[in-house]
C-alpha cells in the first residue's frame, strides 16, 4: 500500500497513524537531501517530473491532502488515476476573518475544506472529508479506506469534450454587445402589471420564474431560476447548496425587484436601494427590504445575521456544474 504525501509540516501525529497501515511516499522537494520536517518513514522522491508523478499516482492508493493549497489540480490528478482523496473538514470555514492566506482579501468566501469541490460534486468514495483534529475519525477513515478499492475517476467537466461543450455554450450563448436591462427605481419595478413574475414549483417552496411572464433575454435562461431566502447569517452559496441547487450571480438582476420579497413572504415596512454585498435581502427585525443599487456587487458569498438574503439558485447539469439543465 502507498500513499502520496502532501502538505506535512506539523501533521506527525496523523502520518503516524498512516504508517501503521501502509507505505507512505512523499514528493516534498528540498535542496540537501532530506527535508528535516518529513519524517524518516515517509519514502520521499523529492520534486518529480509529471510522467513519474503519474506512475507513482497510479501505484498509490490513498492521496491526502492536509489542509493546503486550496483547490489545486493535484486531488483531481490523483483520483483520475485511481486514489481515494482524503481531506481535512475546515470547522469553522476558512475565511478573510479566521485566516491569514484570505485576509485582507477582498472576498467574503467560505471555504468548507481543502478542495470544496471534490467535496461536493465527487464525494465518497473517490473523496472523504473528515475531521483531521478527531484522530479516532482520521483513524477510522483509514481503515474504511483500506477495505475498499475505487476506479480511476475524471469528472465529466475536466475531459476535453466537457471543457469543449462549456466554451461552445459559453461562445454561443453570452452576448456581451447588447445592453442589459436597466434596474428598476426603488418601489417599483421593470414589469408592467401584476401578476408576480414567481410561482411556486410543483412540491416546492422554491420559486421559478413564471413562464407567462414577459422577460428579458438572459443565459442562463430564466427557466433555471430558482429563488429562495436563505436563512439569517447563511450565504447565498449556502442556501443554494442545501437545496441541491448553485448560486448563480448572472440570475440576480432578476430578483432584485419587490416583487421577490412578497413573493417569498417577507413582508416589508420599507423598500431601499443602497449599495452593500449582502443585498436584495430582507431584515426581520426592522421588517425593512434591501435591493442592490450596484450590480458589480451581486456575490453569492458573505453572511449577516441581520438579514435573509434572496438568492438565485440554478439548477446543473451533471458532471458539468457551470451549465444549466438548459443551458444547452
Amino acid at each position: 500500500m502507498q500513499n502520496n504525501l502532501s502538505k506535512q509540516q506539523g501533521k506527525e501525529k496523523f502520518l503516524a497513524i498512516l504508517n501503521r497501515h501502509m507505505e507512505i511516499h512523499g514528493t516534498v522537494y528540498y535542496e540537501a537531501q532530506r527535508p528535516p520536517e518529513v519524517p524518516a518513514f515517509v519514502k520521499n522522491h523529492g520534486l518529480l517530473p509529471q510522467p513519474e508523478l503519474q506512475q507513482l499516482l497510479r501505484k498509490a492508493k490513498l492521496f491526502i491532502g492536509f489542509g493546503f493549497p486550496y483547490e489545486g489540480p493535484a486531488p483531481l490528478e490523483a483520483i483520475a488515476n485511481g486514489c481515494i482523496f482524503l481531506q481535512p473538514k475546515f470547522n469553522p470555514p476558512h475565511s478573510s476573518l479566521n485566516h491569514d492566506f484570505f485576509r485582507g482579501k477582498p472576498t467574503s468566501r467560505k471555504v468548507s475544506s481543502q478542495h470544496p469541490y471534490a467535496e461536493q460534486y465527487i464525494g465518497r468514495p473517490h473523496v472523504i472529508t473528515i475531521d483531521f483534529n478527531n484522530s479516532e475519525e482520521f483513524d477510522a477513515a483509514i481503515r474504511e479506506i483500506m477495505r475498499i478499492n475505487v476506479e480511476p475517476f475524471l469528472p465529466y467537466e475536466y475531459t476535453c469534450e466537457g471543457m469543449l461543450e462549456r466554451v461552445h455554450a459559453y461562445i454561443q450563448n453570452q452576448d456581451f454587445c447588447s445592453p442589459e436591462a436597466p434596474f428598476p427605481p426603488v418601489n417599483s419595478s421593470w414589469l408592467s402589471s401584476p401578476p408576480s413574475p414567481f410561482v411556486l414549483l410543483p412540491d416546492s417552496s422554491i420559486l421559478t420564474w413564471a413562464s407567462n411572464t414577459s422577460s428579458c433575454p438572459s443565459w442562463p435562461p430564466l427557466s433555471a431560476l430558482r429563488l429562495l431566502a436563505s436563512l439569517e447569517g447563511q450565504s447565498c452559496v449556502t442556501a443554494c447548496q442545501s437545496a441541491g441547487l448553485i448560486c448563480e450571480p448572472a440570475l440576480y438582476r432578476f430578483i432584485n425587484i419587490k416583487e421577490a420579497f412578497s413573493a417569498l413572504d417577507l413582508q416589508c415596512d420599507g423598500v431601499e436601494s443602497e449599495m452593500n454585498h449582502l443585498f436584495p435581502a430582507f431584515s426581520a427585525e426592522h421588517a425593512e427590504c434591501s435591493l442592490q443599487q450596484d450590480p458589480l456587487l451581486f456575490s453569492c458569498a458573505g453572511s449577516s445575521a441581520k438579514y435573509q438574503r434572496l438568492c438565485p439558485c440554478r439548477d446543473y447539469r451533471n458532471g458539468q456544474v457551470a451549465l444549466c439543465r438548459d443551458c444547452l
